[in-house]
């Protein structure tokens, strides 16, 4: 593995308060984000929306990298352009998600196990060919009754340290995300306690396998009441169990943190961002890798007509622009349009 180049990209990143668009939903995904706004779930559907994202004029002043599925890694404009030299162009990194899905796991089977090792160093191999410089893999615990099981978080942890090697080896930067998911009724304070156990376990194993860690970047859930919990931390509270979380857990040489939303709404999602960073200075950047906390509002107002790019690409700007001043703690509601 190139050290100082992994080491580069992944502080690139993070750097200058910027952070990650998420487009990489499966064909699936996209497919029922399409059928909120009445849309057919083809290919040509899927591009425009991506392709109206990446040529947001200045998008590249808060976004520096963004997430693809496969397929839109070697997709063409109309005009025959790859999406992701629209990125390059820009001096945006363009990524690549590599991992299966998560799928019921043997022995625990209300339990999920990512997929996805078989093969994955030749693959990582070709997504750096064509142009990616960083991948991610997420792993998903879930908070029921007698779950997560330490089965479940070791093997899921396992797995994300065997991906985040296995794209080193390829020169790829890895996004380690261990998504503590927010379905179900638990307190903040449950969330608290899986999610510093689940990160603790991702670490040893990371050093297990000799992941370089200045070469990583860590994608996790804030700590965030379960959403039918009838009592849900306010924002503080949030920014604030959610750094002490990273603080117990997270080694000083990872250069950034960059939050997943986990079904937040846009601007919860931007309000905790800028409350941890108001908080002060952290041992590692504190942004964002957001999905849909970005895209919603772009997608209704896109609304499957290109005649709409225009009022597409404002509300998108706008959206980024939103979550840069967060890593500042610079973000306030009153600069909602």
């Amino acid at each position: 593995m190139n050290k100082e180049s992994l080491a580069k990209v992944a502080s690139d990143i993070v750097a200058s308060s910027r952070g990650i668009l998420a487009a990489d939903e499966s064909t699936p995904t996209m497919g029922k984000r399409l059928a909120l706004i009445g849309q057919e779930n083809t290919e040509e559907n899927r591009r425009d929306f991506r392709q109206a994202l990446f040529e947001t004029d200045g998008m590249e002043m808060f976004i520096s990298g963004v997430i693809l599925f496969e397929e839109t890694l070697e997709q063409k404009t109309s005009e025959g352009t790859r999406l992701s030299k629209i990125l390059e162009s820009k001096g945006v990194y363009p990524g690549i998600k590599v991992d299966k899905g998560a799928h019921p796991m043997d022995g625990s089977p209300s339990e999920k196990l990512t997929k996805g090792l078989e093969g994955l160093y030749e693959r990582c191999l070709d997504y750096y060919k064509l142009g990616a410089r960083f991948a991610k893999w997420r792993a998903v615990i879930t908070i029921g009754d007698d779950m997560p099981t330490d089965e479940c978080i070791r093997a899921n942890a396992s797995a994300l340290a065997k991906y985040a090697r296995a794209c080193q080896d390829a020169e790829l930067v890895p996004i380690v995300e261990p998504e503590v998911l927010m379905d179900g009724d638990h307190t903040i304070e449950r969330c608290y306690e899986v999610s510093e156990k689940t990160f603790k376990t991702v670490f040893e194993e990371l050093d297990n396998e000799g992941v370089y860690l200045p070469g990583i970047l860590l994608k996790p859930n804030m700590v965030v009441s379960g959403k039918d919990c009838p009592v849900q931390g306010d924002m503080n509270t949030v920014a604030e169990m959610t750094v002490k979380c990273l603080k117990a857990s997270v080694p000083a040489e990872v250069p950034g943190i960059v939050f997943l939303s986990g079904g937040q709404s846009e601007t919860e999602a931007t309000e905790h961002l800028n409350a941890m960073n108001m908080m002060g200075d952290h041992p590692w950047a504190l942004s964002f890798s957001y999905g849909r906390a970005l895209q919603q509002s772009a997608l209704h107002a896109w609304n499957g007509n290109n005649a709409n790019l225009e009022t597409t690409y404002a509300v998108f700007y706008h959206r980024a622009e939103m979550n840069s001043k967060a890593c500042h703690g610079e973000y306030s509601p009153s600069l909602e349009i």
